[in-house]
């Protein structure tokens, strides 16, 4: 199918965009947000991390009207990916659509908060508190690194072109 994909001109989403979303995990799962972030090291804070990077990304990508497309495609990386972790923790096929229904509602949730805070129209450490740590507040340094360092994210994702970002050029290993 690639070939005839690229004998007609159409581009691969998977092959498109998988760079940025493993760029996505890896920002995600970057130590410092779970040991200095106190961002809780389980599934689910894993979960909330790697949302509210992906939150991140799509919030810049929605900046421009020429990455419709691509948020399309890497929201179907997103929850493909979601999809398999949830089977291969054991949740069965009834269950999964659910489930993934579930993540899929909360992210929308954490969309809409990210995207208010990172417009200053809401505090970003409250919608950190609420979404990341889920209602239960770290302490005062923790807070302040994971604040401090998420808008910092998002201020050099605005700083970067658009093919930049689609080739997973972000985060602190992509300088």
């Amino acid at each position: 199918m690639s070939f005839l994909n690229e004998l007609l001109g159409r581009k691969n989403p998977n092959m498109v965009m998988q760079p940025l979303y493993d760029a996505v995990i890896a920002e995600g799962r970057r130590l410092d947000w779970y040991e200095r972030g106190q961002v809780p090291d389980s599934l689910d804070g894993r979960f909330d991390m790697i949302a509210a990077i992906f939150c991140a990304v799509l919030i810049r990508l929605d900046d421009t009207n020429d990455a419709r497309q691509e948020i399309a495609w890497l929201t179907e990386l997103f929850v493909s990916d979601m999809e398999g972790q949830l089977r291969q923790i054991g949740i069965g096929d009834l269950i999964v659509g659910k489930r993934v229904g579930e993540m899929m509602g909360a992210l929308g949730g954490r969309l809409g908060a990210y995207k208010s805070s990172l417009m200053d129209e809401e505090n970003l450490s409250e919608a950190l508190t609420r979404n990341l740590y889920r209602g239960e507040k770290p302490d005062d340094e923790a807070l302040f690194f994971t604040s401090e360092n998420f808008e910092k994210f998002y201020i050099e994702l605005t700083k970067t072109d658009t093919a930049q970002i689609i080739a997973g050029q972000i985060g602190a290993g992509s300088s």
